[in-house]
């Protein structure tokens, strides 16, 4: 029995500019983040590490090289881990976005024509590729724990095929920055053993 590890990266420029970065290159993790970043990295070394696995995103794999090196694992670029592709959406902030179209995010999750007519990846295709590459891992690492660092909709896209949860439910859940959510795997079925986990010093910040 082995643990699948999603690893959310740490607080990046546009997370706290409120920005739909989506996969624009150059969008950095603050000093906040690499704080963060490094505090998690410390959590997995008692975890029994074997694999770490990154999207190719700057802030992504930043977060996954700090604890790669904490725990002394190579990191390996896997693009099915890579951050939404936002469409016309791309660098756009949140409150321009809401004004000028709404509540996307909940369209996102209710699977609305209208995201994939603005070139925005559907949930759908998302967990599709997450899900391909949980399962290419478990017989790469049987019963090993490995660590996926990836961003907030691939692991909500990971959570929604464990547990069944609304739009609104996903919509209204915030997977923290640097937080570790842990699936347990057994003969290709999976249990939720974690969410939101992260250095304890951290659950009485807005995050």
């Amino acid at each position: 029995m082995g643990q699948i590890i999603f690893l959310r990266h740490g607080q990046a420029k546009n997370n706290t500019e409120r920005i739909l970065a989506g996969r624009t290159p150059g969008v950095p993790l603050t000093d906040v983040g690499i704080k963060q970043a490094e505090q998690t990295a410390e959590l997995l070394e008692d975890m029994n590490i074997s694999a770490i696995y990154s999207s190719p995103i700057q802030r992504a794999k930043h977060t996954a090289e700090i604890a790669g090196k904490h725990n002394s694992i190579d990191v390996i670029i896997d693009e099915r881990l890579i951050e939404l592709d936002m469409g016309k959406f791309t660098g756009v902030s949140y409150d321009e976005i809401f004004t000028s179209h709404g509540n996307v995010f909940m369209k996102f999750y209710n699977g609305e024509l209208e995201i994939a007519h603005n070139g925005i990846e559907t949930f759908t295709d998302v967990k599709k590729r997450v899900y391909s590459i949980v399962n290419e891992v478990i017989e790469k690492h049987p019963d090993e724990n490995v660590v996926l660092v990836t961003h907030m909709d691939p692991i909500k896209a990971m959570l929604s095929t464990v547990v069944d949860l609304s739009p609104t439910n996903l919509f209204e859940l915030i997977i923290a920055n640097a937080s570790l959510n842990i699936f347990r795997e057994n003969n290709h079925k999976f249990s939720l053993s974690g969410i939101n986990v992260m250095h304890s010093s951290r659950f009485d910040q807005n995050w």
